[in-house]
């Protein structure tokens, strides 16, 4: 299950965001996107879980909770959508 996590401390890596959600089960994937330019986080990433049972506890567990004096957004990712105008 593929998980966004929205409102990160930009001090976060992915290491310290696998460690968030490990609590909840295996997590087979953890991503921060960065900025291209700058190396800088954007401040949200992505969590791929080896289950959705262990995705729907975290979703429901950290959503809304804090951590490093952010609250977070957890919610399921959904599929990014193709850009209208933008055929290569």
């Amino acid at each position: 299950m593929n998980i966004y996590v929205g409102n990160l401390s930009y001090k976060m890596d992915s290491k310290d965001l696998e460690d968030v959600f490990a609590k909840f089960g295996a997590v087979k994937n953890s991503t921060i996107i960065s900025d291209r330019e700058t190396g800088r986080s954007k401040g949200f990433g992505f969590i791929e879980m080896e289950t959705s049972v262990a995705g729907n506890e975290a979703i429901e567990a950290l959503n809304g909770n804090e951590c490093d004096g952010r609250t977070l957004r957890v919610n399921e990712a959904k599929p990014r959508e193709e850009s209208p105008g933008q055929s290569y």
